[in-house]
């Protein structure tokens, strides 16, 4: 029977257990187990290998030379970024935990990447995104603060060259974001994020079942 449109199909063990294997599809090494490790003993949630590798490959796609990360964490979403972009790239990163940083910078060296290959910049994202160039980036990855995710859309819009991808980690909100009991504000924001990339009209969207949801968006030329 065909499915009716606006319909959901039912999610069966199978779908699940097929999901689970497309996330774990690529298997991760021993920088990007250390770096895990960190975040993990530091209580912060890193993206999962299935949302690491569809960043590997998005960046290698655009053949990304600049790209721009919000929410550094220990280096997991950094090490993937860097092994899809260009030998040349650099990763722009922006946390407000140096700490954390300082554990990033030891994953990517343990990953094989000179120090030239990334710049960290701690702080809030909000103050030091308006101070990088407009139209210079080739992808802009966003992990930060869901409750600034509007405004991060609004960035990186700005920020990205004609083509450039942005991309928001973490969309589905542990199956809250489609729960229709009340929400806090924060997957408020993530539903006016999501209506507001669906309905622009300089994005061209996808919405990807990896992690807990990647939405990603290319700005039209």
């Amino acid at each position: 029977m065909r499915q009716l449109r606006g319909q959901e199909r039912v999610i069966t063990g199978n779908r699940q257990t097929s999901w689970a294997f497309a996330d774990a599809f690529v298997a991760e090494d021993e920088a990007l187990h250390w770096a895990r490790d960190r975040a993990r003993e530091a209580g912060l949630r890193s993206v999962s290998a299935g949302t690491g590798a569809a960043l590997r490959l998005l960046a290698a796609t655009a053949d990304a030379k600049v790209v721009a990360e919000i929410g550094t964490g220990t280096g997991v979403s950094g090490i993937h970024l860097l092994r899809g972009m260009r030998p040349d790239g650099v990763l722009t990163t922006v946390d407000t935990e140096p700490e954390m940083q300082q554990f990033a910078r030891q994953a990517f060296r343990t990953a094989g990447f000179t120090g030239n290959r990334a710049r960290f910049i701690p702080g809030r994202a909000l103050d030091v995104l308006p101070r990088l160039a407009d139209g210079g980036y080739d992808l802009v990855f966003c992990d930060g603060d869901r409750l600034e995710c509007l405004d991060y859309l609004a960035e990186s819009l700005r920020l990205l060259r004609p083509g450039g991808l942005v991309c928001f980690e973490g969309v589905f909100t542990n199956g809250r974001t489609v729960d229709s009991a009340a929400q806090p504000t924060e997957v408020l924001r993530v539903r006016e994020l999501l209506r507001t990339v669906r309905e622009s009209t300089v994005l061209q969207s996808s919405l990807l079942p990896v992690g807990d949801g990647l939405l990603c968006a290319v700005k039209r030329g």
